[in-house]
């Protein structure tokens, strides 16, 4: 059996050739977003959509991680469907004990990489517009590293926010969740992200988009997401969950924290995993196909 994760690695795991596999052999591919988060009718969508379907005939099991993405795959993948099964990423107990809060916390916390995708850039936008149409200073802890780093830095100086935003390299979940009141996560395009999965079971408060695999860790809480790329939405549903009574907003946080414990847990991920591959070498064994030669 071979199981490949994100793109990469899905193309590793279903092209690879070897002696060492057997012609019962099962091919597994979960992805990560990558080429599905593309935006339809782009000339890179179309590419990485007609790669995906030429791939898909070499997989006998997809295993998604959120409904978003196998919705996405659906929708674009014109190619005979192997089996199909929605994963959801999962997280320990462990990850549901309170962390430390620091009393010097700051207002707003971002934990992830520093790249276009996960608007960090409409994030600093929002402090800009608190700042200027509020005259409300709020400061941000940014976690992360990644190549917009140099681009984001210069984007807060140009607006006016270095004294507001703090930048440090990526850390231990855990020993910075509790260095802001509030989390934010203004991503442009996700698939199911461990990292709210990881805050969110902390009972972080969190302010996030309506973006890919999102709203199914909200659930029935995903009416306070917010519309990607809208600065001025996001200073809105910011200035509003800071402004809630720590009661109610630590309420509203232990409430996620419930739901995330009852449909994302390691042992559920786990079992799906293995059921699926079940199915996927019953299939096999029922219906065999022609594999690749093995290398020479």
């Amino acid at each position: 059996m071979l199981h490949g994760h994100g793109s990469k690695g899905g193309v590793y795991a279903r092209l690879a050739r070897s002696r060492a596999l057997a012609p019962s052999s099962i091919r597994v591919y979960t992805p990560h977003g990558g080429s599905f988060n593309y935006r339809p009718d782009t000339v890179l969508h179309h590419f990485y959509m007609a790669a995906e379907a030429l791939l898909a005939r070499r997989t006998d099991l997809f295993l998604f991680e959120s409904e978003y993405i196998a919705a996405r795959s659906k929708a674009h993948i014109a190619a005979a469907e192997p089996l199909v099964r929605v994963v959801h990423n999962g997280i320990s107990e462990a990850e549901f004990a309170p962390v430390a809060r620091a009393l010097d916390a700051h207002d707003l916390l971002y934990i992830g990489e520093l790249r276009p995708a996960k608007g960090v850039d409409t994030l600093i936008d929002a402090l800009q517009i608190i700042r200027r149409e509020r005259n409300v200073r709020l400061s941000l802890l940014a976690v992360g590293s990644g190549p917009s780093d140099g681009a984001l830095r210069v984007r807060a100086e140009q607006a006016g926010l270095s004294d507001a935003i703090t930048f440090i390299p990526p850390q231990p979940i855990r020993e910075v969740l509790g260095r802001g009141r509030v989390m934010a996560i203004p991503s442009h395009a996700e698939s199911l992200p461990y990292v709210i999965l990881e805050a969110a079971a902390a009972a972080q408060p969190l302010v996030a988009t309506n973006v890919g695999g999102i709203p199914e860790i909200f659930g029935p809480h995903a009416r306070e997401l917010v519309r990607p790329g809208d600065s001025q939405a996001l200073a809105g549903a910011i200035l509003a969950k800071l402004g809630e009574p720590a009661s109610e907003r630590a309420a509203k946080a232990r409430a996620l924290s419930d739901f995330v414990r009852c449909r994302f847990s390691l042992d559920k991920m786990v079992g799906g995993v293995l059921d699926g591959y079940q199915a996927a070498f019953a299939a096999r064994r029922a219906a065999p196909t022609e594999r690749l030669q093995p290398a020479e």
